[in-house]
């Protein structure tokens, strides 16, 4: 069987989907993938004469489940494709499954899923290899934000419209929040290392081997409340690794729910390393923790990850093996680039690329 991976490019209104699609095909052909794209369901069907605004309940309920369904279908013919292929492969989908949940209210979609026969964690957690997050231009990049490219889209450029945006920006990263492998991609002052971003995260995926990169990262305090945040407690413990290998597992539960990920981090050369990330069962978990270094303590911490000026954070509130202890680390933002600090953080010391922080070697015993 072929190496097919199958990753969601998603995000808010305006928010760069069309132009990196167009990246991706271009870069991962020339290295030798097969690059399938699933075309944005929901602009397939407008553009067909479905009305996603009709106050018609019923007629908007078929509306969705026959998306969803046409999802599914596509998703699933595209993977069979691929196989035949022969060929390491990638299938790129403009949204996926969960968007569709992200329009409609929490019980609509409990209902939907159940008739189509299936659920939520596996739509979310089990069908893709990776959902990369574009943000809207319309946080954090106002100046480029335009409704000119998509007729279909209801979004209006004007404040109202640029709230909306935000709001359904938001909406989008809830209904994927769960899936081990979810990563948010930042807006930028130039869009290009928002693509490079993109490309990045795609070829981690693909097990290629990246430079190794220091995201910033600050001892910080906070001093208000964090809006809009999505909070978590994650468990994460070492694993006993050969020479320039680190392997962790990570549980990370949030609203009652557990995902548990191996990821496992080699370095192939003094600037390179390859990084593998996988979900894993509760059995899998717990049997590899008979694995876990002996030298390292288990770390705990509560993590808030939340969007601020188009750009995105994670504050980790560290519990054991040190306490009173919290790192604001962001993501994807360049060197060139200025940190947008919201108001309610307090940055105490710049620890970029200070191996003392690193998770690492705080768990050191």
């Amino acid at each position: 069987m072929s190496q097919i991976r199958k990753i969601v490019l998603t995000g808010g209104p305006c928010a760069g989907k069309t132009t990196a699609l167009v990246r991706v095909i271009e870069h991962f052909t020339s290295l030798g993938f097969k690059v399938f794209t699933i075309p944005e369901v929901p602009t397939l069907f407008s553009q067909a004469g479905v009305d996603y605004t009709t106050p018609n309940r019923g007629f908007f309920y078929e509306e969705e489940k026959a998306t969803l369904l046409t999802q599914l279908e596509l998703e699933d013919h595209f993977a069979r494709m691929a196989e035949a292929s022969g060929m390491p492969a990638i299938i790129v989908c403009d949204r996926g499954t969960m968007d569709i949940s992200a329009y409609m209210e929490p019980a609509l979609w409990d209902r939907l899923t159940k008739d189509v026969g299936t659920t939520t964690p596996e739509l979310r957690d089990e069908r893709y290899d990776a959902v990369l997050h574009l943000v809207s231009a319309a946080d954090g990049a106002e100046q480029f934000y335009t409704t000119a490219n998509n007729k279909e889209r209801r979004e209006s450029s004007d404040e109202e419209g640029l709230r909306m945006a935000r709001e359904l920006d938001k909406k989008v990263i809830a209904a994927w929040t769960g899936h081990p492998h979810l990563r948010v991609i930042n807006n930028h002052e130039n869009f290009e290392a928002k693509i490079h971003r993109v490309l990045k995260e795609i070829s981690n995926v693909l097990g290629l081997a990246q430079p190794i990169t220091e995201e910033r990262k600050y001892v910080v305090e906070i001093t208000g409340t964090v809006p809009d945040a999505i909070e978590s407690d994650i468990v994460q413990t070492y694993l006993s690794s050969d020479p320039n290998t680190e392997s962790r597992l990570r549980q990370r539960t949030w609203e009652g729910k557990c995902v548990y990920v191996l990821t496992t981090k080699t370095r192939i050369s003094e600037n390179e390393q390859v990084e593998t990330e996988r979900q894993i069962t509760s059995n899998v978990y717990h049997s590899l923790l008979q694995q876990a270094d002996p030298y390292r303590h288990t770390i705990r911490k509560h993590r808030m990850s939340f969007i601020w000026k188009g750009q995105y954070f994670e504050v980790d509130s560290f519990k054991e093996p040190i306490n009173n202890l919290v790192i604001l680390e962001t993501k994807g933002v360049e060197d060139t680039e200025q940190v947008r600090f919201p108001p309610f953080i307090k940055v105490v010391k710049d620890i970029t690329a200070n191996t003392s922080y690193y998770n690492y070697n705080l768990a050191l015993r």
